[in-house]
């Protein structure tokens, strides 16, 4: 099994769930978040909807999007970036999985909302505001990790 840094596994899996698992040489969970990201992207029609979306056609991207499949997303992309994340790091190191696990919560909110939310006359659209979400979601995470970390320091 080929050894990559945290941040290596994270930005692996953030060009596409399931890259650092590969690397890591952890095949099965690889091509299973592979082929789960592939599953959801098409069905959801994501890609068109990102194309859309950086063109400034955010009404293009809401009318191809199919929400019920991109709900999944979120949850599948961070799980898998906690899990390469989780495969790099340390042993004693705590609660790392709270930032990831914030930001799905927080990225699956933000596309949620999506339809509904305009900031100052703009309207972000379906994949704009749930990258927007992401802040408060690492946010919330790392400073609950810090908390929990300086509550229990071992």
């Amino acid at each position: 099994m080929k050894k990559i840094s945290k941040l290596e596994a994270v930005l692996w899996n953030i060009a596409f769930p399931g890259f650092s698992q590969l690397i890591t040489g952890h095949y099965i969970k690889g091509i299973l978040f592979v082929t789960l990201e592939f599953i959801m992207n098409v069905n959801a029609r994501f890609n068109t909807a990102i194309m859309y979306s950086f063109l400034g056609e955010i009404e293009k991207a809401e009318s191809v999007l199919n929400y019920q499949w991109l709900l999944f997303y979120p949850c599948v992309y961070m799980f898998s970036m906690w899990d390469g994340y989780r495969t790099a790091m340390p042993d004693n190191e705590k609660y790392s999985y709270l930032p990831f696990v914030f930001s799905a919560y927080c990225v699956t909110v933000g596309l949620m909302v999506s339809p509904k939310v305009t900031l100052y006359k703009v309207h972000p659209g379906p994949v704009f505001l749930p990258m927007m979400f992401l802040i408060p979601g690492l946010l919330i995470g790392f400073l609950l990790k810090w908390i929990l970390q300086s509550r229990n320091p071992t």
